[in-house]
């Protein structure tokens, strides 16, 4: 229990429903799990508007798809087009790259290293797109670059935490778990923050990238799986009818809320919120999943295929479960990671094989919200925890020279881009020095991503808060600003 909260004896029904899911709680688990206990009825009065001091202006954006490249994009190599750069490659790198600077791996005096792919310019506001995005540079006109990023983690999973949670280390709710705190969902069959993962591991942060931390566990990131069942259980064992479920769960549940009479403990709440949950998602998640009720076309546009594992399905299922009003999708790819310590993970290689796998389907979704009128509502962001080197890695692990073009982590300036949510489409914002190293111009933070992304859905990230461990917590933490520039 929180040590912040009243005891047994002082606190009352309703005084209980605001600790255990927050008087801003929306449509959310426990929302569902109130109307489970009070009826249809109260259901839609608990979550009719409330007082929730935050929400002080009219949103521009319902929801967000989060699209996060985990391992380390080389934003020299995708967005960021550096002449100098390719002008120097293979000289001595300036000392003002390397002195005094930390890294992961790269030691002694590194080599510059030019892209080895081509760059052009694309739509009316001119961005530049590597050849490795074929698809997406064709959406130059719809994206809002950000290219004075910088984050203060280089190693993955403090900076997966960290782009996620705005703190590096595991505790703090992620993004998604914020918004299902919130403002929840508008869908009370399906979770407010859905986890769709791919790649060929999960992200070194682990669950921690979509925890919920000291909120109440109901709004944690509902993880599908790459392969079979999207949820565990979530189809009925051979000889166990729809009826024998709902009875054994109403069971379950008279148990549970005697329990919850006598302990008064939030998470017996959260217990029937998910039992209710997911008994209506045996229903509503296998006809979400399959994908193959979708033409034929909208599938080869994706490069999605059904019944595989992929990052084209996951965001084929983003814009399914957009269309359901899910607050919060969070696509994770990890298969970034180039250190150029054999050729399969070098930066020519490594860096084709990630955009194969994500430029046509990432394209994909924007085209497809757009035609479904859902693009201008949905708040879009492609980020990775930290960009890479300008500089080759010329050292591995072993101390042996690289025979391969790697690049190490690199976290003093990269590009995340946003699209749709209200957003001044075809911007650039910020910029890093001629090497592509330091952000030099419009600096930003994952901290700011997440205050103008809470900006688009209405929210003031300042009064954004939950208390715990005896002080109001935010989203933004201390720092965080609104990047106004780039707002409609």
């Amino acid at each position: 229990m929180n040590p912040d909260q009243p005891t047994v004896k002082e606190i009352t029904r309703r005084h209980f429903f605001e600790q255990a899911f927050g008087t801003v709680a929306g449509v959310s688990l426990g929302s569902m799990a109130l109307a489970t206990l009070l009826g249809e009825d109260a259901y839609a009065q608990t979550t009719a508007a409330t007082a929730r001091p935050f929400l002080t202006h009219q949103p521009k954006a319902k929801r967000i798809v989060y699209l996060q490249m985990a391992g380390g994009a080389p934003h020299v190599d995708l967005f960021d087009y550096k002449p100098q750069l390719e002008k120097f490659d293979g000289v001595d790198a300036p000392e003002s790259l390397y002195k005094g600077e930390r890294f992961a791996f790269i030691k002694g005096v590194p080599k510059l290293g030019g892209s080895p792919f081509t760059f052009k310019q694309y739509g009316q506001s001119g961005a530049w797109f590597s050849e490795v995005l074929p698809h997406l540079s064709k959406h130059a006109d719809d994206l809002t670059f950000l290219k004075g990023m910088n984050t203060t983690q280089f190693n993955h999973g403090p900076a997966q935490i960290y782009m996620m949670t705005g703190h590096q280390i595991s505790g703090r709710p992620a993004f998604g778990a914020w918004l299902s705190y919130g403002i929840g969902s508008a869908n009370k069959d399906l979770p407010a923050y859905v986890v769709l993962l791919s790649g060929a591991v999960n992200p070194d942060g682990g669950s921690a990238c979509w925890g919920s931390g000291f909120l109440p566990t109901i709004h944690q990131g509902v993880p599908f799986q790459k392969q079979g069942d999207p949820i565990n259980f979530v189809t009925n064992p051979r000889g166990m009818k729809a009826d024998t479920r709902r009875d054994s769960i109403d069971l379950i549940n008279t148990l549970n809320e005697a329990k919850l009479k006598a302990a008064v403990d939030p998470e017996i709440m959260t217990r029937i919120g998910q039992y209710e949950l997911a008994y209506k998602m045996q229903s509503s998640v296998p006809d979400l999943t399959d994908i193959s009720k979708e033409p034929a076309k909208v599938l080869e546009r994706y490069g999605a295929t059904p019944g595989q594992s992929s990052f084209a399905n996951n965001a084929l299922l983003a814009r399914r479960l957009i269309e359901r009003d899910v607050r919060f999708v969070h696509l994770i790819h990890r298969n970034w990671d180039m250190h150029g310590t054999s050729v399969q993970v070098d930066v020519i290689n490594k860096c084709q094989e990630a955009c194969l796998q994500t430029d046509r389907a990432t394209a994909a979704l924007i085209t497809d919200l757009k035609e479904r009128g859902l693009f201008d509502e949905t708040l879009i962001i492609w980020a990775s925890e930290f960009g890479r080197t300008p500089m080759k890695q010329g050292i591995s692990g072993t101390g042996a020279a690289n025979k391969y073009f790697g690049r190490d982590h690199h976290p003093k300036g990269y590009t995340v881009w946003m699209a749709g949510g209200g957003l001044k489409p075809g911007v650039t914002y910020g910029a890093t020095d001629e090497w592509g190293y330091w952000a030099v111009e419009g600096k930003t933070t994952p901290l700011d991503v997440f205050a103008t992304a809470l900006h688009q859905l209405g929210i003031n990230h300042e009064k954004f808060t939950y208390k715990f461990s005896g002080r109001p917590f935010k989203l933004t933490d201390v720092e965080g600003r609104v990047i106004r520039e780039i707002i409609a």
